[in-house]
């Protein structure tokens, strides 16, 4: 069977081309009628994070039509051919006969054609995470750790899988990226505040994000599960509190303050938190956790912004204003 690798970036496409390609599909728009027969819209995408409008235009055979627009999902790849042109501002790819949309299978395109892949190596921070957990001196925290991030089934999960669906370390192995970097500034905080207890700080930064295992997932793109009614915070603490359940003997005292390590580290009520930072480590993480995203999203907004512009500045929409570009 045919294996087709995408031949063009979504940013890279100018209007006038004429497309022979592949893209994942974000959102299906429904089938309707126009003047010589029956169309439908989707939105496609690639791991260039862009997003394009697509509109099939077919014949009068309504049946022949909805059977198509069936047989796409979201999350389908599809292999398109089609023309690019200019609609209210925005390029859109057209399909009109003989040219034609096809769904892919699985083993017939590449995954990191459609999320983006790691940047850095994998193995290499996932040992260095492991590293830490054995510094770690309290004992109870310590097997606690072990537990959880010895478990082959989470290790898989946490080296694949992104931090964000579209915000911050969106991509392959991003959550991994991200604590690796809070863990980072932790080393940091332990020589400008000696009294910091570095346990379960460096507890809170491996855990913080753990929901996000079961509230986001990577299929042809990153996407929510159902994980998202409740949220990570609640997931994650969930599962950590069925881990500290299994520890004999694990102090009370200690295991509220892990998960209200967790449930805190949004920092704000108003940003998802269910209780705010009560002790200095809470502070500490929300402001890891803090730095660690803003900055990576406004490199990557800097670096998107550069292939689009020539301007200086380019408006930021999430940050409510202009980002210097240069």
């Amino acid at each position: 069977m045919e294996k087709y690798a995408k031949k063009q970036s979504i940013s890279d496409l100018n209007e006038g081309g004429v497309i022979d390609d592949v893209f994942v599909v974000k959102i299906k728009k429904g089938v309707s009628e126009y003047v010589k027969g029956y169309r439908f819209n989707l939105l496609l995408s690639d791991n260039s994070g862009k997003t394009l409008d697509y509109v099939f235009w077919g014949d009068n055979d309504e049946e022949k039509v909805r059977a198509l627009y069936s047989s796409i999902n979201a999350d389908s790849v599809v292999k398109v051919q089609g023309k690019v042109s200019s609609y209210n501002g925005k390029l859109q790819l057209a399909t009109n006969a003989p040219h034609t949309i096809q769904v892919l299978k699985e083993n017939q395109y590449i995954k990191e054609d459609f999320v983006k892949p790691p940047k850095k190596d994998i193995e290499k921070m996932y040992v260095s995470l492991k590293k830490y957990i054995d510094n770690v001196s309290n004992t109870q925290i310590k097997q606690l750790l072990k537990n959880i991030f010895d478990n082959p089934n989470i290790e898989t999960k946490f080296k694949i899988h992104p931090a964000a669906i579209e915000i911050h370390h969106n991509w392959i192995g991003g959550l991994l990226e991200h604590v690796s970097e809070m863990l980072k500034m932790c080393d940091t905080l332990k020589e400008v505040y000696p009294n910091l207890d570095m346990d379960l700080l460096v507890t809170g930064v491996l855990l913080h994000d753990i929901g996000k295992l079961e509230e986001l997932q990577v299929t042809s793109r990153i996407k929510g599960t159902l994980g998202q009614m409740t949220g990570h915070i609640i997931i994650g603490s969930a599962l950590v509190i069925k881990e500290i359940e299994k520890i004999e003997g694990f102090d009370e005292s200690l295991k509220h303050k892990i998960i209200h390590l967790i449930v805190s580290h949004h920092g704000k009520v108003e940003y998802g938190s269910p209780k705010e930072p009560m002790f200095p480590e809470a502070i500490a993480l929300n402001y890891v956790d803090e730095l660690s995203s803003k900055i990576t999203e406004l490199l990557e907004f800097v670096n998107d912004s550069k292939s689009e512009t020539e301007d200086e500045f380019m408006y930021n929409k999430r940050q409510g204003r202009s980002i210097y570009l240069k």
